[in-house]
């Protein structure tokens, strides 16, 4: 901490204190994305993806929301409280919440009804296809009997049997009450400390009655912005696919007098950060972030206009990991059987892990300080923290015996990684399989920065383990990842990031856990279900049952913290998947992010709310230091 510090200040007095900023704000955001991340659903309940929900995000009223150091506050509910010690919790909600159309028009008040509409849509198996359904699963009671009784209906009577279910059934099976139309109680499973912070989530945001009989459950499914209803602080005015998209201030959002909004924000989608940057620099959007080559043009440029006002961002509550494909198919549809047979062999997946010294990749994200998005824990930092203070990811890194490192990368090891090398060459020659192995990764083909990153990750293999065991093979997708690749199996590896929806490490861990439907990255990117080397599974098996004995403790949050890291360094003993990065980025902004909302769970950090901005001027790295002082 105290180096990081010291860092901060050097580089104020590098970049220097002046400022040329108003105290005028902005009130017509511009912003922007690449077109690789754009929205793919408008279904709000469904999305687990952050393309997604950091626009809808904006659209939602939740039950609570988080202030810009992380705390729970109200947001629809006006109190909440647990008369038992956690397993029962009641929220009462602030009256006169709305429903409006995109236009701003009133359609419906909101009410708790909304609520269990919502929970509803989010547990029947044939509404959401299994999507956001493990929290409220492990967490309220029923929950997995309704989840289960739609799936059987389904699969015996048909979607249709499924999908015109109402309330009546839910609310006789699932532990969720509304007494009256501003009043919603959850009954857990246990006493869950921790249930506030899903609150935050989408798993229990509100869904109109009266949204879903008016457009109908696959009306709902298929929403555009044009039939969804809104009942947040903006709603969706413009939509143009790879284009743009419009969030105007919702003239009718409950907080509008207590909440700081912009008129509007305009979302710009870009093929690249490159064009995003020439938008930027004539003067077209209010923020960039810098790409590597950027970066150091202008760190090393005393007289570039922007030498002053490089700032170094907060690091962003997702995790990076490398997630390997245990089923990969070729073009044709056939088995990839080389591959297949390489993943899962466990010294070929441990060369991996202990062989690649990341730092120069991560210079790509950030040149001046690479080391700040070194990552070695599956889990995020900062979402839970024991009774001592201590974070889950230390206790994990206590596990393995692995030691942070502000010097090097600390995971890479050498003389590890050459002994696993010549033991996978061994094993993978003798199953017959041709080496090198290649390593199927796609970037978006209209990406130079993408392909930049894609040769350093290149290189980066090369150099750590030669080209004798496995090369990467870099292949190209025109607009979407998810249907284009993820769904037709064809890539070995994926780097995604994965962040927490609520305040617990089986966030993470229960992504990855064997032959359960819920398991996010186990169903859609490892495939893990689809293994048939025996070895791996029984290991994927004992790993779930060591994640499943840590979700089952629930009255001691330091004994649960403890055997969820002993699940994790499983996991990454193993190496299942393998820990990369934090995006800790450099940018020139005229935001201060340290009025935004920050938390390292939930949706919430990408609301555009409470936003301090300069219309005239951008922020210095000398008051991103005092931000981060204060």
């Amino acid at each position: 901490m105290k180096k990081t510090l010291t860092l901060v200040l050097v580089l104020a007095l590098i970049f220097g204190c002046v400022n040329f900023a108003s105290a005028e704000e902005i009130k017509n955001f511009r912003n922007y994305e690449t077109q690789a991340r754009e929205m793919e659903t408008f279904c709000y309940h469904y999305s687990q993806a952050a393309v997604d929900l950091n626009v809808l995000s904006n659209c939602y009223e939740h039950l609570l929301t988080n202030d810009s150091k992380g705390q729970l506050i109200p947001a629809a509910a006006k109190d909440f409280s647990s008369p038992d010690g956690g397993q029962t919790w009641v929220f009462h909600l602030k009256e006169g919440i709305t429903w409006v159309d995109y236009k701003g028009e009133y359609m419906a008040d909101c009410t708790s009804e909304d609520w269990l509409t919502g929970l509803e849509w989010v547990l029947n198996y044939a509404k959401n296809k299994s999507a956001n359904t493990s929290m409220p699963i492990e967490m309220i009671t029923g929950a997995a009997d309704y989840y289960n009784y739609t799936k059987e209906l389904t699969e015996t009577e048909g979607e249709d049997a499924a999908k015109a279910l109402g309330l009546d059934k839910f609310l006789e099976m699932v532990g969720i009450e509304a007494p009256d139309d501003y009043t919603l109680i959850y009954h857990c499973v246990d006493k869950l400390a921790y249930f506030p912070s899903v609150a935050t989530y989408n798993c229990l945001a509100p869904l109109s009655a009266d949204m879903i009989a008016e457009i109908g459950v696959d009306g709902y499914f298929g929403a555009t912005y044009e039939t969804m209803w809104y009942n947040g602080p903006y709603t969706i005015t413009n939509y143009i696919y790879q284009n743009e998209k419009v969030l105007t201030k919702n003239e009718s959002y409950i907080n509008k007098d207590s909440v700081k909004l912009f008129d509007t924000v305009t979302i710009k989608m870009v093929e690249s950060i490159d064009v995003a940057y020439e938008m930027f620099a004539n003067g077209e959007l209010d923020q960039i972030q810098l790409s590597a080559s950027k970066l150091k043009t202008i760190s090393e440029d005393e007289n570039n206009p922007f030498h002053n006002y490089l700032v170094e961002r907060r690091p962003t509550k997702y995790s990076y990991q490398i997630h390997l494909c245990y089923d990969k198919k070729n073009e044709d549809g056939t088995p990839d059987t080389a591959w297949n047979t390489a993943v899962a062999n466990e010294n070929f997946r441990l060369a991996l892990y202990y062989g690649l010294d990341a730092t120069n990749y991560l210079a790509r994200t950030n040149s001046i300080n690479p080391l700040s998005c070194q990552n070695f824990c599956y889990t995020a930092n900062v979402v839970a923290v024991n009774s001592q203070g201590v974070d889950y990811t230390q206790l994990v890194r206590d596990e393995m015996g692995l030691q942070y490192s502000t010097e090097k990368f600390a995971r890479y090891d050498a003389d590890k990684a050459a002994a696993y090398k010549a033991a996978a060459i061994e094993e993978l020659k003798a199953a017959g399989v041709e080496l090198p192995v290649k390593m199927a990764y796609y970037i978006s083909g209209s990406s130079t920065t993408a392909k930049e990153t894609a040769d350093v990750f290149a290189n980066l293999i090369k150099t750590c383990l030669g080209d004798d065991l496995v090369v990467l093979d870099t292949k190209t997708f025109v607009s979407k990842l998810n249907t284009e690749v993820r769904d037709p199996q064809l890539a070995s590896i994926y780097i995604n990031g994965w962040g927490a929806d609520f305040a617990d490490p089986i966030n993470f861990l229960g992504q990855e856990t064997y032959g359960e439907d819920n398991a996010y990255y186990s169903q859609y990117y490892s495939k893990i279900n689809n293994a048939t080397d025996e070895k791996l599974i029984a290991e994927y098996k004992e790993f779930t049952e060591l994640v499943n004995a840590a979700k089952a403790i629930t009255d001691d949050t330091d004994a649960r913290y403890a055997a969820f890291a002993k699940a994790e360094a499983y996991m990454l003993e193993h190496a299942f998947a393998i820990p990369w990065s934090y995006e800790v980025v450099w940018a020139i902004t005229r935001v201060s992010d340290y009025s935004k909302i920050y938390t390292a769970y939930g949706n919430q950090s990408e609301r555009y709310v409470n936003w301090e901005t300069k219309a005239d001027g951008y922020y210095t790295q000398a008051e991103y230091a005092e931000f981060a002082a204060k």
